[in-house]
């Protein structure tokens, strides 16, 4: 192997790694001390620990090692390659911090005083975690698995089967877990899938504008010329006058967004605008490959 692909597939690595430390330090930091819950495959062995006291890595390791070899079947290796690691990483980092905890190296974080503090870090912690890890193509295994094998099997959507399953794993974990917790429990939920989307879509945001103007060319000479932004002029057709102009199309900050507005009211206040977010922009102007 050379060493140009041994880097590509170290840096692809090496995120998973992170992610998957920092998804097993918000379980042990800020979930089980607090008595809070997760969703999916991790819910189960956290619901396993507080029903039988049994160690997180290991329900881990032992829950995800037959899923992954039917994904292995169902789905191919080349889909499965990441997962394996992010599964590996997790059982890992999982039974370092036990270690850590159970050597006084670590103290959780236990409140019953400020259980809102606690499920809105262990939200941040967890999502910045997971974003990480499916930002970089791996996952830590568990219902993501079963979700991918429904969907390519019946063509279930992975969406639905996952809101699915932690649906019921956050039911049945009322059978240990008092209601206000389970509450506190869903903020975690939310905040994480927040940081997740935040860190998948790029912490940068633009603007995308389609202007629709019979003036198009002079708003696009306008926009290039005060704001030094590149315009596609896009040839269009009007389905109910048939008559041909053009549509100006930008990406632009969100910063710039006013001053992209004075520009097309000053030229032509009945231009048909079109304004849509834009995430993880690359090209001149905005990030570089």
């Amino acid at each position: 192997m050379s060493t140009t692909k041994t880097w590509i597939q170290l840096k692809l690595v090496l995120p998973i790694l992170l992610g998957t430390a920092l998804y097993a330090f918000g379980l042990l930091y800020f979930i089980i001390p607090n008595q809070l819950m997760e969703g999916g495959l991790t819910g189960v062995t956290v619901l396993i620990n507080y029903a039988f006291g049994v160690s997180p890595s290991l329900t881990t390791l032992i829950l995800n090692v037959p899923l992954f070899l039917i994904g292995l079947k169902v789905l191919g290796s080349r889909q499965m390659i990441y997962t394996g690691v992010g599964i590996g990483a997790l059982t890992l980092f999982l039974w370092l911090f036990e270690k850590m905890i159970h050597q006084g190296w670590i103290e959780p974080l236990h409140t019953e005083n400020d259980l809102l503090l606690a499920a809105l870090y262990a939200g941040v912690t967890l999502g910045a975690g997971l974003g990480i890890v499916f930002r970089w193509g791996g996952t830590t295994g568990g219902s993501d698995i079963i979700a991918r094998i429904l969907n390519r099997k019946y063509g279930w959507s992975m969406g639905r089967v996952l809101l699915g399953i932690d649906f019921v794993i956050i039911g049945l974990s009322l059978i240990y877990i008092p209601k206000e917790k389970i509450l506190y429990t869903l903020v975690a939920v939310f905040i994480a899938s927040k940081v997740i989307d935040f860190i998948q879509e790029g912490a940068y945001s633009a603007r995308a504008f389609m202007i629709i103007s019979d003036h198009a060319p002079e708003i696009a000479d306008q926009i290039t010329k005060d704001m030094d932004r590149g315009v596609t002029l896009i040839p269009a057709i009007g389905a109910y006058s048939k008559q041909a102009k053009h549509m100006a199309y930008c990406v632009i900050s969100r910063q710039e967004f006013r001053r992209l507005q004075t520009i097309v009211r000053s030229i032509d206040p009945r231009a048909f605008v079109i304004i849509s977010d834009v995430h993880d922009v690359h090209g001149e102007g905005f990030k570089e490959s």
